[in-house]
């Protein structure tokens, strides 16, 4: 299985994961109901990438040259009407989104396609934190001179990027739940029947599947 390089430094990726936990999982206590094998067994086994989410950002890797172009033409053609701290702003918003979007987009694949809560989470931040405010700013301020063929690009834009919120937030949610309940199985002492079975004793999944930014496999049990 090919490795992925992280952008994400191994600190903050170890904040991510547990802002992960903290964020998108309901808290379970030691007496919730373990006793269910059935259960226990589906959550296993289940496959947590999430499909929706991978076509978001399949059609929206193709989408993204399209808005670029179509944003640089509009600009360049409204650049002189502008004054001097729109034209900056609207620089500045434009390099942004780029850059970010370059490092979200290959941050959501991985974190998706590889069960990585950290990316993810951190895809999901970018998106929120950064992506949203700007692209809200190139849709409302009618002081930019909003051209038609911009209101249309950003809008197919802002959809595109609302929807990958929204599934990403799902897709963090069913990781972190099934981290915080293969983590409640180790406790309990279920991790031996996970190994007997061929699967990850921490993650629950195949091995060299990680969804925590750990070194390996190997290293827990020396």
């Amino acid at each position: 299985m090919p490795v992925f390089y992280s952008p994400v430094p191994e600190n903050l990726q170890m904040g991510l994961a547990y802002m992960g936990g903290s964020l998108f999982t309901n808290n379970r206590t030691a007496d919730s109901d373990f006793t269910r094998e059935q259960e226990d067994a589906s959550v296993v086994n289940e496959l947590v990438s999430h499909l929706p989410l991978q076509m978001l950002l399949y059609f929206n890797m193709f989408y993204f040259p399209c808005w670029w172009f179509s944003a640089v033409f509009m600009l360049e053609v409204k650049y002189y009407y502008l004054p001097g701290y729109y034209q900056a702003l609207l620089i500045t918003g434009m390099v942004l989104v780029t850059l970010i979007e370059v490092i979200r987009l290959y941050l959501g694949y991985i974190g998706n396609l590889k069960e990585k809560v950290p990316e993810l989470a951190a895809f999901w931040l970018l998106s929120f934190t950064f992506q949203l405010p700007v692209l809200l700013f190139f849709v409302t301020d009618e002081g930019i001179i909003i051209l038609p063929l911009e209101r249309a690009v950003h809008f197919l834009y802002l959809i595109f990027l609302l929807a990958e919120i929204l599934t990403s937030f799902l897709a963090l949610r069913t990781m972190t739940r099934k981290l915080t309940f293969l983590f409640h199985l180790r406790q309990f002492g279920k991790v031996e029947t996970l190994r007997h079975t061929g699967m990850s004793p921490i993650h629950g999944i195949p091995y060299h599947r990680s969804v925590l930014p750990i070194s390996s496999t190997h290293d827990m049990y020396h």
